[in-house]
């Protein structure tokens, strides 16, 4: 069987095993384990074997339970309730001000912590039930909560990004700075659509009654604005000394992880249980994280010793005679198209490392690259049918949101976050621009 029909084979049996309802570690390594003893015997572990043994050596991988501790800790401490209590009071008099406050504490907690499933959790604790409470529309919670979520891909300290600069050989550094405007962008332009939104249909997003505006004094509102400054202390002491160059990727996680901890000590929030319940929690989490990326870098040595990039190569720009914008566009939307069913990590190191290469062949910027993956990243946490972020909304949200309610609320950030990525695309120095301030050439 010619290599091509095998690896088409190998990545039609992983969907189909996915679609069944497989574990996404299991399907990707289960196919890798298979292919590899079929086409190689015995010795064809060793593809497998190599590749997770490279990443076993890659320390940067230790921010990632760091990361997520930060996150759980800021959570379970409650200290991200104080700063939706400041978002509700300063924004709510708006029509629409809850939803953009919750698009901004998404920000914040995107800021503390480099994953979706953070943001997810907190969303549907503290978020929700307060819009529900104030009659908001149920699938503009839902696509809000959902969208705001997906910020912590994209705005750093990224884990995402971070696994990306292992495949792409970039600094994070760098890439964590090219993804903060195009990420902050993208929350300004959530904004946006829930303020034109609101104003043309006032009843999916009201805005707190006169009363309850009354309630709260302007010495009140001033005091809670403190709120907000913790995270952005928390970050500055996190980050600063990571861009200076006085700590490294993995120094600075622990930094933002003892930081995180230290500020829910001096607030009194510290508890046994909220230590238990963020490690436990980190634990999993990374766990589940591990084992996508060592069964998804089994997969991708096997896929790429097939010799499927040089392939996908030889189609696009031999067979094809497409010119290297046309060849972006394909990738992104292949990139699109999988993220239907498949998560951003197995997506990032199965396709990536043969995309990154054909990148790199011609002529784009990686660091730009890959705030073009990590955006489409997003976009995959939220469409169907396997968006991760859809299943994680009907698993902590009340009954009532069902998930044809939960699917149709995702569209329009969908559409947004669809034109984020084209202006990136077509303004690459929306991305570089940080970087090349703070790392010139």
């Amino acid at each position: 069987m010619p290599y091509e029909w095998i690896a088409t084979l190998m990545f039609s049996t992983m969907l189909l095993m996915m679609i069944t309802g497989q574990r996404v570690f299991g399907a990707i390594g289960f196919v890798a384990v298979v292919a590899a003893l079929s086409l190689w015997g015995t010795g064809g572990s060793d593809l497998g074997f190599s590749s997770i043994m490279k990443l076993m050596k890659w320390t940067p991988l230790l921010t990632l339970p760091m990361f997520v501790f930060m996150g759980y800790v800021m959570s379970e401490s409650r200290l991200a309730e104080d700063l939706y209590k400041m978002f509700h009071v300063w924004f709510g008099p708006l029509p629409g001000g809850l939803a953009i406050g919750t698009i901004l504490l998404m920000v914040m907690i995107s800021v503390m912590n480099g994953l979706s499933v953070a943001g997810m959790a907190i969303g549907a604790t503290i978020a929700l039930p307060e819009l529900v409470k104030r009659g908001y529309d149920k699938q503009m919670i839902s696509g809000v909560i959902q969208a705001g979520s997906s910020l912590g891909i994209l705005i750093p300290p990224s884990v995402v990004l971070v696994l990306f600069s292992l495949i792409a050989r970039q600094p994070v550094s760098q890439l964590w700075l090219a993804g903060l405007m195009p990420g902050l962008l993208m929350a300004a332009m959530f904004v946006i659509y829930i303020v034109i939104r609101s104003l043309l249909n006032p009843s999916l997003a009201p805005a707190l009654s006169a009363e309850e505006r009354a309630l709260v004094t302007w010495p009140q509102k001033f005091a809670l604005l403190r709120a907000g400054i913790l995270p952005l202390v928390i970050f500055a002491v996190m980050m600063v000394p990571f861009i200076k160059g006085w700590a490294s990727l993995t120094e600075a996680s622990v930094i933002g992880a003892v930081a995180s901890t230290l500020a829910a000590i001096l607030k009194r929030r510290f508890t046994w249980t909220v230590f238990e319940t963020s490690t436990r929690n980190t634990l999993t989490i990374t766990v589940m994280f591990m084992l996508i990326i060592m069964a998804a870098m089994s997969f991708g040595a096997v896929f790429d010793g097939l010799g499927a990039g040089k392939a996908i190569e030889k189609l696009f720009l031999g067979d094809m005679h497409l010119s290297p914008w046309q060849v972006l566009v394909l990738m992104q939307l292949s990139f699109l198209f999988m993220g239907m069913f498949l998560d951003d990590t197995a997506m990032l190191v199965i396709v990536a490392p043969i995309y990154v290469s054909l990148a790199k062949l011609l002529g784009f910027d990686l660091i730009w690259y890959g705030v073009l993956y990590t955006i489409t990243s997003q976009i995959a946490y939220l469409t169907p049918p396997f968006g991760y972020n859809l299943f994680l909304m009907r698993a902590l949200a009340p009954p009532e949101f069902t998930l044809p309610v939960i699917y149709r609320s995702v569209f329009p950030f969908v559409l947004v976050m669809l034109t984020t990525l084209v202006i990136v695309m077509v303004f690459p120095q929306i991305a570089l621009w940080l970087p090349e301030r703070v790392y010139p050439k």
